[in-house]
This record gives C-alpha cells, structure tokens and sequence, in this order.
C-alpha cells in the first residue's frame, strides 16, 4: 500500500469512531505532494454509494438507503452540498435518501431519466461540466458494450463523473463497461470502477480498465460476487494501488 495512502486510511479509521462526520470508516486521499488540507475524505458506504467530503464541503454519490441486507442511516451524514446521481435504476436512485441528505441550497445533479423520476435536479449529460463551489464536475459516458448486454445501460443515457479538487481528479464509474471513452479521460488520480456482471465489468474487464485509466489508485465497488483479490492479482505489476471496498469498510 503506498505509503501516504496507508498513513491517511489508519488516521482515518482511529478517528471514524470519533467524529460525527461519516459513521462509516473514510480514506483521505491527496495529490501527491499536496498539503494534507487539500485531502478529499471518502466515505465507503455500500454498494455505489459513496460520500465525499472536502473542507466542509458535503458530497454524495448514488446515496441508497437500502441495498439486499444493506440499510444506510442517512440522517447520520451531514447534510449534503451536492448530490450526484448516474441513472435511475433503483440501487442507484433514492429519491427518500436524497431528500433525507438536502437543505437549502444543495444542488442535485443528475442524468436526464433521474430527473424525470425525481422530479428535480439539474441535468448534466455525457461531456458536460459545472463547477459546484470547490469541486468541478465532469459527465462521461457509461453504458454496456457486451452483446446481450447493452440493454442495461443504453449508451448515451447514463453518467460516470470524474471530480476534480484543486488538481486532485476522482472518478465514479457508475454503471459500464471498458468502455473506449475511458482512455481519454486520464489524468485520474483515484477510481472507483463498478465490477459485477452481468450489469457492468467483469473481472478481467475492470483490470483493463485500470490500465487504460492509470490511476494512481483503484477502488472497485458495486460488487456481487465478484473476485475481487483477482483483480487486485491482475494489477499487481503496473504501479496501480488497489483498496478493496469491503476491506475499507
């Protein structure tokens, strides 16, 4: 485990027990070099959700309250500032979470089917960017592109998001595949890449995935079954750091 990585997700975890923040336990991660107030806090929650804080400014990605035996207590998250949606699809798309996590002022983003479910938010498709106070972000495409698949998610309908903090640039799959756009999508620091078929990447799709991607470090979640110590296997001579999600949790 890198080193930074490896100092920042044990001071993290002594102080998850500590801190009303996250109930959940939280890695930091930073750009290389970069003060350790520039650290982006992450909390792994279950499934795809994730929350994201940096200086006091509240994120949430695909925020669920319940998933298979998995139940999420949101009212023990701070309120959010931002709330990041990448499709409607029920383990997805909460729209009781998302208005457990809203004040005044939160700003939900989201692809054009969850606006029509949840009846508000603001639209961002594939390519498109909005900065939301210290954050900019980026939709990029994520779909299937295995026959017999591609009807889970159509091209063109459903966000990734790649969150960039001041240099530091974080990246949410969501639901897809290797797709070919992702190579164009470097520089990533940190990804998280969605691994359970037959909906998104397999094992030896995720591992192709990282290498197109390079980042410095990779998180795969939205897991079933999945061999996740494979993947970690498949990376072990690149460079790529690989935290397993339930491991961190």
């Amino acid at each position: 485990m890198n080193k930074m990585i490896s100092i920042l997700l044990t001071a993290s975890l002594a102080a998850c027990a500590q801190t009303p923040e996250s109930p959940y336990p939280v890695v930091k991660f930073n750009k290389d070099g970069g003060a350790k107030a520039d650290a982006v806090a992450v909390s792994m929650i279950h499934h795809g959700s994730i929350a994201l804080a940096y200086k006091n400014f509240q994120i949430q990605v695909d925020p669920v309250a319940k998933m298979g035996g998995s139940e999420v207590d949101y009212s023990s998250f701070p309120k959010a500032d931002l709330i990041l949606v990448t499709h409607d699809h029920g383990d997805h798309l909460d729209p009781g979470a998302i208005e457990l996590l809203s004040k005044d002022g939160t700003r939900v983003i989201l692809n054009t089917s969850s606006q029509q479910k949840l009846g508000r938010g603001e639209v961002l498709a594939n390519g498109e960017s909005v900065e939301v106070g210290p954050v900019k972000v980026l939709a990029v495409p994520a779909y299937n592109n295995t026959e017999g698949h591609l009807q889970f998610h159509p091209k063109g309908q459903n966000n990734g998001y790649i969150l960039e903090f001041n240099g530091l640039r974080i990246y949410v799959s969501g639901d897809t595949e290797d797709i070919e756009e992702m190579a164009s999508f470097a520089p990533i620091d940190v990804a998280f890449l969605s691994a359970n078929q037959p909906y998104t990447m397999t094992v030896e799709q995720c591992v192709r995935a990282a290498k197109a991607l390079k980042p410095r470090t990779l998180v795969p979640y939205h897991l079933s079954n999945t061999d996740v110590q494979a993947i970690k296997d498949g990376l072990a001579d690149t460079g790529i750091e690989v935290l397993l999600f339930e491991e961190l949790r």
